[in-house]
């Protein structure tokens, strides 16, 4: 069976309901039409011109990414700039595109589950409760198997992730057990981890401030970096996302775009 788009819109509801989503978010679909067939999945973090055209090459109806195409309402469209210019290719290739966004990333076997097994962690619980009853919330805490110094801790992190230098708060020879997590972007969650006992909180996108508080608060930090703690957590999700597709009994192909990398770079 191929399915149609709002199949696969109705998949992606049942996992990641659109109701966790943060009020500021704006996931599901952005450019597609209900009717359309499926028959192929590109996956990737972002909706980028590059990834739109490599959904193209590679004979993909759908591009399933984490953030967004659209956040807020577009007044124009511009075939020049960012996001008009995806949009259009979207449409003249007839190519959907689906967003996974913060209602991905708190629901119970999402992104930050996902995230957590990668660091096979233990006796994990939600950080931040969004519904109690359903298991969803923002980011993950739990106990690595053995407490473990921080310098080596950083060093299994890197390889886990993918990710070349980091930035660490925190002497290297301390010891870490109970970790927190958020993938993405979680520096204001700094107290939060803390007041739940966590040795270390592990997000992306740390400012000078979150650092201070993290110090101020005798907690480790690590900044693993926006990209790279999700970009190996959606690609999980990628593995999922095929078995629950195969259990349809749905004839769809569902790859990942392998090419895609991190913007910020460390020189």
């Amino acid at each position: 069976m191929t399915p149609k788009l709002q199949d696969f819109l109705d998949l992606l509801e049942s996992i990641a309901p659109a109701r966790f989503a943060e009020p500021w978010d704006n996931p599901g679909l952005q450019v597609g039409a209900y009717s359309s067939e499926i028959s192929k999945v590109l996956l990737a973090l972002d909706p980028t011109l590059r990834a739109l055209r490599s959904a193209v090459r590679k004979g993909a109806q759908l591009l399933l990414t984490h953030h967004p195409l659209i956040f807020k309402p577009i007044s124009r469209l511009e075939a020049n700039s960012y996001p008009g210019d995806v949009i259009i290719e979207a449409v003249k290739n007839g190519v959907s595109v689906v967003a996974a966004h913060t209602n991905l990333d708190v629901t119970q076997g999402g992104m930050n589950d996902i995230l957590a097994r990668l660091l096979g962690l233990e006796q994990v619980e939600v950080l931040g409760e969004v519904d109690q009853a359903m298991g969803a919330g923002l980011g993950r805490i739990g106990y690595l198997a053995q407490p473990t110094e921080l310098s080596t801790l950083v060093v299994d992190v890197k390889a886990i992730l993918g990710s070349g230098d980091l930035k660490v708060v925190g002497p290297g020879l301390d010891m870490v057990h109970r970790i927190a997590l958020v993938a993405g972007s979680g520096g204001g969650m700094v107290s939060l981890a803390a007041g739940k006992g966590a040795d270390l909180l592990l997000t992306g996108d740390v400012s000078h401030h979150h650092a201070l508080e993290a110090e101020s608060l005798g907690i480790a930090l690590i900044d693993g970096g926006h990209f790279c703690t999700e970009n190996k957590a959606f690609k999980a999700f990628a593995d999922s996302l095929r078995d629950m597709v195969e259990g349809h009994g749905w004839e769809v192909a569902v790859e990942v775009d392998e090419d895609e990398t991190d913007p910020m770079r460390l020189k």
